[in-house]
């Protein structure tokens, strides 16, 4: 767990200069969009960007649509008490791909903020600084299966009562695109989720440590059509996996420090207590078949190892 400060909200001083360098560097066949679907309604991408170095400088998106793919929110609190690493909790729950559900408290267990799953409530309080809150399972009808909410006050939290899994971090950019951080020192690999504009749920990844202010610019940037987002974990919590037929990533972040060096090869993932995943659809999930990194689906080429489970 990380506690983050230096956070308020700000303009967006030169992001028209970061946009242009962004689509430069887009305009040529290195930044090419290429989405690859997993599952019925999750595609996964890469997407290098200038912005990214070491050993991983891409920026990994897994794109769901509620619609047709399941969210899904797993806590340690409601099952066996047991932390695992994102890998794990897909192998273990029939998920295919999990990121990290939050910060979590010195219990090892609770939420920084809000969290309920169906009646169980992992965390009872409501943090106030925190602006951003992700909402699926809806319990009644003519609401958006999934939904992320810029939660100013507490008259603003009506609309979750019809959702059954309510989770609440630390917001990063608020509707409808605003980078709501201040320039800062520290650099972190990073763990998000964020809404499109379309209302797809994006799962984020970037081991490639950067500022805050700096991922959120680096995103706006992109043409992913992101109009909010949460931070759900940094440094070396910070875990995204991927287990469908044919196709495995365990990414993990790494160290979380002012002045951080990436000379951690191989990071191998943390265990985590609560993470937000996709279930696997019916007939795949005792069909998942182990492929090595290199294969077809894999962003880091044939050298790259496959980060195992702690």
């Amino acid at each position: 767990m990380h506690s983050i400060s230096r956070r308020a909200s700000t303009p967006r001083a030169g992001a028209a200069a970061l946009a242009l360098l962004c689509a430069c560097f887009l305009a040529g066949d290195a930044g090419a969009e290429t989405w690859r679907t997993i599952l019925p309604g999750v595609e996964y991408d890469a997407i290098p960007h200038p912005n990214l170095s070491g050993a991983d400088p891409r920026l990994h998106v897994v794109r769901i649509d509620p619609a047709r793919a399941e969210l899904r929110a797993l806590m340690a609190s409601e099952l066996d008490g047991r932390s695992r690493t994102a890998g794990a909790w897909c192998e273990e729950f029939d998920l295919a791909v999990a990121i990290n559900l939050g910060m979590y408290q010195t219990d090892m267990q609770s939420n920084v903020g809000y969290a309920r799953n169906g009646d169980h409530v992992n965390s009872s309080r409501w943090a106030s600084k925190y602006k951003s809150v992700l909402a699926f399972a809806p319990t009644r009808g003519g609401i958006p299966r999934a939904s992320l909410f810029d939660i100013e006050s507490r008259d603003a939290r009506g609309p979750l009562e019809g959702y059954g899994t309510v989770i609440q971090n630390l917001r990063l950019i608020g509707a409808p695109g605003n980078n709501v951080w201040t320039r800062q020192d520290e650099r972190w690999s990073e763990a998000a989720i964020a809404m499109d504009r379309t209302g797809h749920i994006l799962f984020l990844f970037s081991r490639s440590a950067q500022t805050m202010w700096d991922f959120n610019e680096m995103l706006l940037a992109m043409p992913l059509g992101i109009i909010r987002a949460m931070h759900v974990e940094g440094g070396r919590e910070a875990s995204l996996s991927i287990h469908v037929p044919g196709f495995d990533l365990d990414l993990a972040g790494n160290r979380f420090e002012s002045a951080l060096i990436d000379d951690d090869a191989k990071p191998v993932q943390w265990k985590v207590p609560n993470v937000v995943g996709v279930a696997l659809p019916p007939g795949d999930a005792s069909a998942v078949k182990r492929e090595a990194p290199g294969g077809p689906l894999s962003p880091l080429g044939p050298s790259a190892a496959r980060r195992s489970a702690d």
